[in-house]
């Protein structure tokens, strides 16, 4: 966020004037529609009580909110941005600089515009996800063993603090307190759409998001806390086993994925989840579908919520979940990254792989659920 939001009062007044000075700082949550807009909707306006303000598009969508269809707070998207575009290209080339507003500027890019563009898209500037990038040249030689400290020069951070402090951020503990031993071991793997955060125990994948993903942090502190904090850094077979699988995805050659699950949610969320594993490679549902297949079909903004609070992208696959007028609708990767995995996924109805595609795995029943020992 760019800056510190005003309280509820003058957001609400801001929303009702349609006050422009905070297009794009600001956006307002309907609780009793479940659709988040800019101040600047033209809709009928909702009662006081009924409003929640975040500072992010991220946030909106992390909390459960669908985009409105009236004032669009997602659009432009990030693939038809070419500041964004340019700059996503550049950190692929030249993962280890260490990116600065003068590099942006050398680009000709407008510095302002830049990190608007980001944070509307992503939750967070390029500055932020070039950082996040090295971080993960430090992940990597952590679950490889190696010391702190040179788990720091290899992800050139400029200081022992400054690692420390990304490292927390990131997954909540310093790197000094993780261990290579854990009932859970948090693993990084890097993917043509961007770098993930696998969590797995010696049996099955708890987790796997984008690193970006805001709602990532609070994931993992509960997955900590269900372990009572037995949370170290390295890799498990599931861990392997997706990583097998994601390259086999990426490259066109399957979408079916066998890494047994754990599931975190309800019994209603974990209705959905498997759900969601039932639609074919190449096609999508709307939420009202998927409440209807469920045999709930009053339930679509459950359904929605359900969808938003999914921790394991791609295998249990709410990408594939688009508006009941075909329109894309809110994913926590970006989307732009919804987007790209739906046109990856075309190519395998294409070629007629949809059965042989279709994400198979344990229902909920005979989905593990980790508790503390």
């Amino acid at each position: 966020m760019l800056f510190d939001l005003p309280d509820h009062d003058a957001l609400y007044q801001a929303l009702v004037d349609r006050d422009d000075r905070f297009d794009g700082q600001a956006y307002v949550c309907v609780s009793s529609t479940g659709i988040f807009c800019r101040l600047t909707c033209p809709a009928r306006k909702p009662k006081r009580e009924n409003c929640q303000f975040f500072g992010s598009v991220g946030e909106c969508l992390d909390a459960g909110f669908r985009p409105c269809k009236r004032c669009h707070p997602l659009r432009p998207m990030a693939d038809a941005d070419p500041a964004v575009a340019t700059l996503l290209a550049a950190l692929e080339e030249r993962p280890e600089h260490r990116w600065s507003e003068a590099d942006i500027t050398r680009f000709g890019f407008d510095l302002s515009t830049v990190r608007r563009s980001f944070k509307r898209q992503f939750g967070m500037t390029f500055l932020e996800m070039a950082r996040q990038r090295r971080l993960r040249e430090g992940f990597v030689a952590l679950s490889d063993g190696a010391r702190v400290i040179d788990a720091q020069v290899d992800a050139q951070f400029e200081s022992p603090s400054a690692f420390r402090a990304a490292f927390a951020r990131l997954l909540g503990r310093p790197p000094g307190s993780l261990g290579r031993e854990g009932l859970l071991l948090a693993d990084w793997i890097a993917t043509p759409l961007g770098d993930m955060i696998a969590v797995s125990s010696r049996t099955d994948l708890h987790l796997l998001e984008f690193v970006e993903r805001k709602a990532l942090r609070r994931e993992l502190d509960q997955l900590q806390k269900a372990v009572k904090g037995d949370l170290g850094v390295g890799s498990a077979p599931p861990t392997e086993q997706i990583r097998a699988e994601l390259a086999e995805f990426f490259a066109g050659r399957s979408a079916r994925f066998q890494t047994p699950l754990a599931y975190h949610g309800s019994d209603f969320a974990r209705a959905v989840w498997d759900q969601l594993r039932q639609i074919p490679a190449g096609q999508t549902r709307s939420y009202s579908q998927i409440a209807a297949e469920i045999g709930r079909p009053s339930a679509t903004r459950a359904v929605a919520r359900a969808n938003g609070a999914n921790q394991i992208a791609l295998v249990v696959p709410c990408h594939r979940v688009i508006g009941a007028d075909g329109a894309l609708t809110g994913y926590g990767g970006g989307l732009w990254r919804k987007q790209r995995l739906l046109d990856i996924e075309r190519q395998f109805r294409q070629a007629g792989n949809a059965a042989s595609g279709q994400v198979l795995g344990r229902t909920s029943a005979g989905t593990r659920v980790l508790t503390a020992q």
